[in-house]
């Protein structure tokens, strides 16, 4: 039986903060009412590593997180707590690492390695110069010049001969060790003659690698590379004359003996030349590449997990944990990037019955989740733009259009940004990897009539404006299954590709049939297997380059309103009418019922409440109108004229504008080091955007120039008339923001599906993007407010709702909320797993600015109701809309009643309505249970 949690909170584990510092604070996470932790990677990762995605090994705990005893003293505390554990997993891909042992062994034992194939690595490659070798594209220059510089070293340790490029660090083939300890043999042989021990020794070791080259029992080799490398280093520590003659030998490889006439580094470059990596500048993965990267990151190296001895080996320890209880479910990171998610998934389901299951996967607006996945759900990016797209006006899309066209310039619609921004994206980073797709196709073409005639550079060429035009991360299709809507995905996508390049008619329709799996009747198994094998290559490219084009680029580009460009958002969506907001939910309930709902994640745009401030503007086109014109002429003389441009563009500066409005935190304290904050930021933006600077290539002129203006801006000790404005405005927007995100809140809590919470997030979240939300979280002060609330609560409830609306800005409420709810949903667990959802009436007055749904099972019943929209209607008073404020306002309520407010305790008795001037009396949102036995107000 799969348990579904009631509650995730998600912990981000990093050296500093371990499995001891995670023990600590689940006391206050089960006070608070989380159900299970949901926690980042906790397994080997590269030395430092923030956030434990780069794995070095699968099978063993990260040791910069602790012991394997304090891991289990953490299982241990969590199961005492009552609390599960929901593990993230990555099964795409590995650190290219000194310190992943299955890469260094593939490097040092070539086909002899019992990981040769583990790794995604085109070993075949027609280019000469990576056949048999893997592509290692980190230098940070031309090979030849970090060569000649002297930054390319030889070196000798107990784990053997090893190249190293500063902190990069590759083992040398067992086999190339030969010339090493060959080179001036003779004179060693000649000074110290034919007897001499060490000589004899070294002979020896010679001997037996030789004799390991050509050992085909794998594990007698490995006994030997073993007793090889240990004999040596224990030579070399132990005679003098055998540690000068190699220490000798190392420096004349490295070049660094200048009495050499001639090439000094030719040694070197010959060493180099046998080994199983190529070292090169890192920009030749973007046009050549013979390995699958994760996205178009070059020390991250893809896993061929379908292959099930790769599928045993890296999730060995993650099933023990699940099957001995520690791990309650399992969350699968970047599912898209592997070669069939499908088989995946079931095997995984296979090897873990009972263990809930989700899936990191970034749906398009209405795109389905393949309903045949074994899994829950996915991690909830759905939810979290519908809970955006609820709060944004949809009546002020045209308002916001015509003023961000006249600010910012900006005339290309978001498709033509993002077709720009694809197509860049394939000629800077992804063209190794269109002509491996090209190459493929062209194994195939020449067995079918249709592509005899087609030539490699038009293949290239179709390819291309095929993924520019493809409508989705990425399709499923294979020989067992596929979503029906991948084929119109695939259709529309040609369909769209032809119109904008009528010449490539003829290659389109030899694709499309590919895509298509439309083999002919004379196509044999073998055809059909490398046709088959060139889909799901291409279904990996796809999604890499929708996502480093769309959330990497063009959400730093189309800047209309930033709360709109979150991962798995559409800035094209302009809000979400209520109505389409009840349908999408139902239809996700009938679906995913056990779904995840979060509002925020490590890999979000901004954090969930700076989402929420924006959403606000939404409804103040006018007054935002008349603040951009404020700040445009106080901010004049402060942009800095690099070359025909001024920096930042009007583009830019609105970016910045929003930026600035949606993330400057309340606390005085905090703001003084919000504007150091700010600047790593902007030179992401900056880069990401890809307009005038970009990683490749920064402009560091015009960053600093974005950076010194944003320091303008902010200058504490200025009374500045765009401080003056903005003021104005920030007060405004963050009152509105404050009852957006309480809103917000507790319709994740409630929704059907289950509440996730990112760490820190139940005080107000106002965080940047990564790394800005990876920040330390400060526990002990949200265990302190936790429990100071718990003693106001029991003691004078309308004095503590009193003071936490006066005092919003601490965020109190926000975790009042966020403990009441969770309360309450732990006091009605069936009702909210599995209750039906209906959307509420509103009635009279004001009818548009409530929002709100029933959860009803039996005779059990939910009501979830909240304020949005009401910024005209409350004018300039930023007080909350309580009270008076709703007159003759009402709601029909479901079922008998009666009810209670599980956050007041007040009592409703039942009828056919409620006035939301009783609802809302004490606080602006309410939660009313029916039979109110059940109320968790009461607890």
């Amino acid at each position: 039986m799969i348990g579904v949690p009631l509650s995730t909170y998600r912990i981000q584990l990093r050296p500093g903060f371990g499995f001891a510092q995670c023990r600590e604070v689940l006391s206050y996470l089960a006070a608070l009412g989380v159900s299970h932790i949901y926690a980042s990677p906790i397994f080997k990762a590269r030395p430092g590593s923030q956030h434990g995605y780069d794995v070095c090994d699968h099978q063993t705990l990260n040791p910069e997180l602790g012991t394997t005893q304090e891991f289990e003293q953490l299982m241990a505390a969590c199961k005492e707590l009552g609390l599960g554990w929901i593990q993230d997993i990555v099964p795409n891909h590995m650190a290219v690492s000194g310190n992943n042992g299955m890469l260094v062994d593939v490097l040092e034992n070539g086909e002899s390695s019992k990981y040769i194939s583990y790794f995604d690595i085109e070993w075949d490659h027609p280019y000469k110069s990576m056949a048999g070798r893997m592509l290692a594209p980190f230098l940070g220059g031309y090979y030849s010049q970090a060569l000649e510089n002297g930054e390319i070293q030889l070196k000798f340790n107990e784990d053997g001969f090893s190249i190293n490029y500063y902190d990069i660090k590759f083992p040398l083939r067992i086999d190339s060790y030969v010339k090493i300890l060959t080179h001036n043999i003779t004179d060693f042989r000649d000074n110290f003659g034919l007897d001499n021990p060490d000589y004899l020794k070294m002979l020896g070791i010679l001997y037996n690698i030789k004799g390991l080259t050509s050992e085909k029992r794998e594990s007698e080799r490995y006994h030997q590379l073993y007793f090889i490398k240990h004999l040596l280093f224990e030579l070399y520590q132990s005679s003098k004359t055998l540690h000068d003659f190699m220490d000798n030998n190392i420096r004349l490889f490295n070049g660094k003996d200048e009495s050499i006439q001639g090439d000094r580094f030719a040694l070197l470059d010959d060493l180099l030349g046998d080994q199983l990596f190529r070292l090169a500048f890192w920009k030749v993965a973007g046009e050549e590449i013979n390995y699958r990267r994760f996205f178009s990151i070059n020390d991250l190296i893809s896993l061929r997990v379908e292959d099930e001895a790769v599928f045993d080996h890296t999730h060995k320890l993650t099933l023990e944990y699940t099957r001995n209880q520690f791990f309650s479910g399992l969350r699968i990171d970047h599912i898209d990037g592997l070669y069939d998610p499908t088989s995946y998934l079931q095997r995984l389901r296979g090897h873990a019955p009972d263990a809930y299951l989700m899936v990191e996967k970034v749906l398009m607006w209405r795109e389905p989740l393949p309903t045949f996945w074994p899994i829950q759900g996915t991690t909830g990016y759905d939810f979290m733009n519908l809970a955006c797209g609820l709060f944004v006006q949809p009546e002020a899309e045209a308002a916001f259009q015509r003023l961000y066209v006249s600010f910012s310039g900006m005339k290309k619609s978001l498709g033509d940004i993002l077709a720009d921004k694809k197509r860049s994206m394939i000629q800077r980073y992804m063209a190794g990897d269109v002509d491996n797709l090209a190459r493929l196709v062209k194994t195939v073409s020449s067995k079918d009539r249709q592509g005899t005639d087609i030539t490699l550079a038009a293949l290239k060429q179709a390819i291309t404006e095929l993924l520019i035009q493809f409508p989705v991360y990425r399709t499923y299709i294979s020989r067992e299954t596929f979503r029906p809507d991948d084929l119109g995905y695939i259709r529309d996508a040609v369909r769209s590709t032809r119109r904008a390049n009528p010449e490539l008619n003829f290659e389109l329709d030899f694709l499309e049939r590919f895509l298509l799996l439309e083999f002919g009747e004379s196509m044999e198994s073998t055809g059909k297997r490398e046709w088959t094998h060139f889909v799901m290559r291409f279904q990996q490219v796809t999604g890499p380059l929708l996502a480093k084009a769309m959330e990497d680029s063009t959400f730093y580009v189309m800047n209309r309103l930033l709360c709109l460009n979150e991962v798995g958002g559409d800035p094209g969506h302009f809000g979400i009418p209520s109505q389409d907001w009840h349908a999408a939910i139902q239809k996700r309930m009938g679906s995913w019922p056990a779904a995840m709902n979060t509002t925020a994640t490590h890999d979000a745009k901004r954090g969930e409440d700076a989402r929420m401030r924006l959403a606000a503007l939404s409804e103040l086109p006018e007054l935002w109108k008349e603040a951009l014109k404020t700040f445009s002429r106080s901010a004049k003389g402060w942009r800095q004229r690099i070359g025909p441009r001024l920096v930042p563009d009007q583009n830019e500066a609105y970016f910045l504008y929003q930026s600035i409005l949606a993330h400057m935190p309340f606390s005085e304290q905090e703001a003084d080091a919000f504007g150091e904050r700010l600047k790593p930021y902007l030179v992401k933006a900056m880069r990401e955007a890809k307009e005038h600077s970009n990683w490749l290539s920064p402009d560091e002129q015009a960053e600093q120039a974005y950076c010194s203006f944003a320091d303008s801006l902010l200058k504490p000790d200025q009374k500045t008339a765009f401080m003056e404005a903005f003021r104005g405005l920030w007060k405004r927007v963050t009152r509105l923001g404050i009852i957006n995100s309480l809103s917000q809140t507790l319709l994740k809590v409630t929704a059907p599906g289950f509440p996730d919470f990112y760490q820190g997030t139940e005080l107000w979240d106002f965080s940047m993007v990564d790394p800005d939300n990876r920040r330390p979280v400060d526990f002990a002060l949200r265990q302190t407010m936790l429990t100071q609330l718990g003693v106001a609560y029991k003691s004078d409830r309308g004095a503590l709702f009193r003071e936490l609306l006066e005092l919003p800005e601490d965020g109190r409420i926000k975790l009042f909320l966020t403990w009441r709810a969770l309360a309450a949903r732990k006091g009605q667990a069936e009702l909210f797993l599995r209750g039906d959802y209906h959307p509420l009436d509103f009635g009279g007055g004001r009818q548009g600015m409530a929002f709100g749904f029933a959860r009803t099972l039996g005779d059990m019943t939910a009501l979830s109701i909240v304020p949005r929209f009401f910024a005209h209607a409350a004018g300039e008073d930023t007080r909350y809309p309580m009270g008076t404020f709703w007159e003759d306002a009402s709601m029909l309520l479901p079922g008998t009643g009666p009810f209670m407010d599980a956050f007041t305790g007040r009592e409703f008795q039942g009828g056919d309505t409620a006035h939301l001037k009783d609802v809302f009396s004490d606080l602006p949102f309410a939660l009313l249970i029916s039979p109110p036995a059940a109320s968790a107000a009461q607890t």
